[in-house]
């Protein structure tokens, strides 16, 4: 059986980290800052974990774990 290809979009986006888990970088903290709490500033730099709705669409982009 062929190798299985990995999405490089979703491993662009996604890493796992060692319990398995996937963490995906929040959307809202490139630009227009100014108007944005500090707060929120800093949610925003920290890494998000994805949804258990979206993990089996993760699991199936990233064979191989990302």
């Amino acid at each position: 059986m062929p190798k299985m290809k990995t999405r490089k979009c979703a491993a662009k986006r996604v890493r796992r980290t060692g319990t398995g888990k996937f963490l995906h970088n929040r959307a809202g903290g490139r630009h227009l800052l100014t108007g944005k709490s500090a707060k929120r500033r800093r949610r925003l730099g920290k890494a998000g974990g994805v949804r258990s709705t979206e993990m089996k669409r993760v699991r199936a982009a990233l064979p191989y774990g990302g």
